[in-house]
């Protein structure tokens, strides 16, 4: 069976990802050796970034409404409301530059549902118990043999994007590279009953680690336990083990569920893509869990990949265009495995790092700290290097936009990007009577504006993956030149 692209691995990313190529007129099929979602709450919400490029989409409803719940559960969990680096709870939304841009609670299986049921109702196939178990790729297409329910089988495709995890099987058998660092932190965290809970001594770092417990909540961070870390699903012996380490106490730990494991092992693709096959998510790299920024990461990976890659496969990708998907995102990800690695080093036991975690914590204090690190972790301090960019050009150009609110010309009133955005097609708004833009009109939504309530801007090229490819400021005469470069380097030649 021929595909124009298969994306193998069925979790938010590979869901995200086949929306997209959908989106953009590409036929995928999505590949997942589980026979049903797993139910582990892997992750506990999405970050600004993914947050908006699911709402451009239409799901941000959806999103919306778990928040109240998960918002105090994390309360409960973590004893604030304020977000962490390092777990010092000090990240303040209210103090940050753009306030209104932030993530979403929400549990990993109550996102993937949300995505499943948006693929299911676009008429993408989904297919389960298929594995792969080999790949070959030639300049035309990739092959790859599948093990599934029914025996196995040989599929092609023009393009494959391996969203299969950390232990990516497709990584593994295209040849990339994967270097990195080793792990000095093994964290459990689980759903418990104690009998004896008076014995845990209050949530906080301790000297093997640290400790989070609440309500039948119960985490441990253990920096003292060495290499011989156990497999397969974590038993109350080892969780209880874990909490002797980190914390020098004996409980009795009779119940767990949804339980974890996890630790900073660091690694990363050199490349995210070799030839024909593409790797994104948790495939392209792991780190520590620590701040959230998994599934911001993975998920922007997914929407800055998919309109590439289907432009490609329709045949009208400007030259180059599929390299800037590593050139744009491997920087980025590099950057979180970095910021990960400083989280764990905050965490490790011992005098040294308490005095320095002291100052961080004094330092965040700063407004202008609170909001560096907010930036950091919600990747709102991205900006991509464009080629036709000058120095002096508009400082928002190669960043992320927000869900603009503007007025629409010839009175038809109050809109916000996010409504012209669900068809996953670029979009201009520009003031009434130009006409730089037309010969771009079948790929691209052209909105005429009277006003953008952003002081920033008078009229904005905002591409497929709500990233700013061309902006004016208000009172400036718009360089229409430099617009007609934009366009042409990520939409391809005008009709």
């Amino acid at each position: 069976m021929s595909y124009e692209v298969i994306v193998v691995g069925a979790g938010p990313v590979g869901l995200t990802l086949a929306i997209e190529l959908h989106l953009a007129g590409i036929r995928p099929v999505v590949l997942e050796r589980l026979a049903e979602p797993a139910p582990q709450r892997k992750s506990r919400g999405v970050g600004p970034l993914a947050f908006e490029a699911l709402q451009r989409r239409g799901l941000g409803p959806a999103l919306e409404a778990c928040q109240p719940e998960r918002q105090d559960e994390k309360k409960r969990d973590h004893g604030s409301a304020k977000n962490h680096f390092a777990w010092i709870h000090k990240i303040d939304p209210d103090l940050q530059e753009e306030p209104d841009r932030t993530g979403r609670l929400i549990w990993q299986p109550d996102l993937e549902r949300i995505l499943a049921d948006h693929v299911g109702a676009l008429g993408i196939s989904v297919l389960r118990e298929y594995t792969v178990v080999d790949l070959t790729q030639n300049a035309e297409n990739v092959s790859i043999t599948v093990d599934t329910p029914d025996g196995e089988q040989r599929l092609e495709a023009a393009y494959v994007v391996g969203c299969d995890g950390g232990h990516s099987t497709i990584r593994t058998l295209a040849g990339f590279d994967f270097p990195g660092t080793a792990p000095i932190m093994t964290a459990r965290q689980a759903q418990v009953q104690i009998a004896d809970p008076d014995k845990l001594p209050p949530s906080g770092r301790l000297e093997g680690g640290m400790l989070i417990h609440g309500p039948g909540v119960l985490g441990a961070f253990d920096f003292m336990e060495g290499p011989d870390v156990p497999r397969g699903p974590v038993t109350p012996e080892e969780l209880q083990a874990s909490v002797r380490r980190v914390a020098g106490v004996d409980v009795t730990i009779t119940e767990v569920s949804d339980a974890l494991r996890f630790t900073d092992n660091a690694r990363q693709a050199g490349t995210y893509r070799l030839g024909r096959i593409f790797l994104a998510g948790d495939a392209a790299h792991v780190h520590s869990p620590n701040g959230g920024q998994g599934l911001n990461l993975g998920l922007s990976d997914a929407v800055n990949l998919g309109w590439k890659l289907a432009a490609q496969v329709r045949g009208v990708a400007p030259d180059g265009l599929l390299d800037t998907y590593t050139e744009e995102r491997h920087p980025v990800g590099a950057s979180v495995l970095d910021n990960t690695r400083a989280q764990s080093a905050l965490m490790r036991p011992g005098p040294h790092t308490d005095a320095l975690r002291d100052i961080v914590s004094e330092l965040m204090d700063i407004r202008e700290v609170n909001q560096y690190f907010s930036r950091l972790l919600g990747g709102l301090s991205i900006r991509y290097a464009f080629p036709y960019v000058k120095p002096d050009d508009h400082q928002l150009i190669g960043t992320y936009c927000p869900d603009l609110t503007f007025v629409t010309a010839k009175g038809a009133g109050q809109s916000r990007l996010s409504e012209f955005t669900t068809t996953a097609r670029a979009v201009l708004l520009i003031p009434a009577g130009r006409e730089a833009a037309d010969g771009w009109r079948d790929r691209l939504e052209i909105v005429e504006v009277d006003c953008i309530d952003d002081d920033r801007l008078s009229a904005v090229l905002v591409r497929p993956d709500g990233v700013i490819a061309w902006a004016c400021t208000p009172g400036e005469t718009p360089d229409e030149d430099q617009l007609q470069t934009a366009l042409t380097t990520w939409l391809g030649i005008p009709t």
